[in-house]
């Protein structure tokens, strides 16, 4: 069985695919940062951004992202660079796999949800989804805000959703639920 999980930035998806404990993990964010590295993206993500975004000949994340999540139109850009290596990279791994769960954030906009069995959406208040990312201090409000620009919004999210989990309470209420899809 692949399972898709998605949600809204901030929904806990990463904090679901772990409790799939016997399933191997596909982290499209993992996938992503790792992607930065190989030659060809990297190329051209320098040639649209600049040499000024790179620390120690590699591309600095937080150089990257102090220019695409504070122009939209900057983060399009670079994802029509990596998303088509993301998605081959994606569908590979699923190739590989009998039992994973692909946690991704993007599942349904770049179209990896016809390729799992079933699609998982991870359900949250934003406000909640807002206040987790923030506690996190690793993006401000209007960082979180663009994010949100960039994915669909969780009512369209949860059109595609064979398996809606609430993680707007307690951990252990979300393992009950886990536990109930295995």
């Amino acid at each position: 069985m692949i399972y898709g999980i998605t949600g809204i930035f901030g929904s806990g998806k990463s904090t679901v695919a772990k409790l799939f404990k016997s399933y191997r993990i596909i982290n499209a964010d993992k996938i992503g940062h790792n992607l930065l590295d190989k030659k060809p993206i990297k190329d051209k993500i320098i040639k649209k951004f600049s040499i000024s975004i790179l620390t120690k000949n590699k591309i600095d994340r937080k150089k990257l992202k102090n220019i695409v999540f504070y122009n939209h139109k900057e983060l399009i850009k670079l994802n029509k660079i990596i998303h088509p290596y993301l998605i081959k990279e994606i569908k590979d791994q699923i190739k590989k796999q009998k039992k994973a769960v692909v946690d991704a954030a993007l599942l349904i906009e770049l179209k990896l949800h016809k390729y799992v069995d079933k699609v998982i959406v991870v359900k949250i208040n934003k406000e909640k989804a807002i206040k987790r990312v923030l506690n996190k201090k690793k993006y401000n409000k209007k960082e979180i805000n663009n994010i949100f620009k960039s994915q669909l919004s969780q009512k369209e999210k949860l059109k595609y959703a064979d398996i809606v989990v609430d993680n707007s309470k307690s951990l252990a209420n979300t393992k009950k639920q886990i536990g109930k899809i295995r």
